[in-house]
């Protein structure tokens, strides 16, 4: 688990509850053994943590929301909200790979799925995809094929995950953020998650070091990687210019020219008293009219 430095200098405390977490993580404040105790008894340890900080703002930390989802399907949004507040933020974690098998008598078969109420009351959301699998699904698309499917999707007995899904050098980050006005806001990120190597230690192919050099600075827009680029894209990274014959921009001298060009009815927008009456300079090769021409 990485380190949650973020936090630490943040001063927030973090709450991890545990329910597949033997021991407490690294920068973790305080542990809840969720998984050695009922719902009301480890309920009521968060709610005392939170008490305890007196304002102090608080992330809890939920390891896995699976067995939650298989026991409170239907009180799970009631549940979650109840940690929430103004200085409580909750992050909390679903896995995909685990199969959805409803406990208890209780259980409503026409309820949504607690993945679509967990997806609706979060604020962002994050996706883990494996970098093998999105470039193969980018493939398909490019070539107008159907997408490949992985993991249970496929529909195969016995297959949890797709190979390539468990990466450890890289990963794939589907972010959606939904922001205060309602409108949602949906990227996609390349993650590392080992260090580049060092300058002059060869990491194989060529391909192989000019996308080590592209990441060499963390996490960046999938569409900036290099594999995610199609090759006439990336010639014309390579290139710098947009592959474009001609520039775009303007220089110091023309911003300056454009600056000073005075806009037809400016004399009108500045609350003169001619209205919208046009001005016009009559130059030495305007042939001037009496009847028609007025200045």
């Amino acid at each position: 688990m990485h380190r949650l430095t973020t936090t630490q200098a943040a001063n927030v405390h973090v709450i991890f509850v545990a329910f597949e977490t033997l021991r407490k993580p690294r920068d973790v404040d305080a542990l809840i053994p969720a998984w050695s105790l009922d719902l009301k008894t480890w309920q009521k340890q968060v709610a005392d943590v939170i008490k305890e900080q007196k304002g102090r703002r608080s992330l809890i930390i939920i390891d896995t929301t699976n067995p939650l989802s298989a026991t409170e399907a239907s009180n799970l949004p009631a549940l979650l909200s109840s940690f929430i507040g103004p200085t409580t933020s909750l992050l909390a974690v679903y896995h995909l790979d685990v199969l959805h098998r409803p406990q208890g008598c209780g259980h409503n078969a026409y309820a949504p799925a607690p993945l679509t109420l967990l997806k609706y009351l979060a604020t962002t959301i994050f996706t883990v995809h494996a970098l093998q699998h999105v470039l193969a699904c980018k493939a398909a698309r490019d070539r107008s094929h159907a997408e490949p499917l992985f993991g249970l999707e496929e529909g195969t007995e016995g297959v949890l995950q797709g190979l390539g899904a468990n990466g450890k050098q890289e990963i794939v980050l589907e972010m959606e953020h939904r922001r205060k006005s309602g409108r949602g806001v949906r990227e996609w990120f390349y993650l590392p998650l080992q260090p580049a190597p060092k300058p002059g230690v060869s990491s194989g192919t060529a391909s192989t070091t000019h996308a080590t050099k592209i990441v060499r600075s963390g996490i960046l827009l999938l569409e900036d990687h290099p594999q995610y680029r199609t090759p006439e894209q990336e010639a014309e990274a390579q290139a710098g210019n947009g592959g474009g014959t001609f520039e775009l921009g303007l220089t110091e001298k023309q911003r300056r020219d454009r600056e000073g060009v005075v806009l037809p009815y400016f004399d009108a927008q500045k609350g003169g008293g001619d209205g919208g009456r046009i001005l016009y300079d009559m130059g030495s090769e305007d042939d001037f009219d009496e009847d028609e021409d007025e200045i």
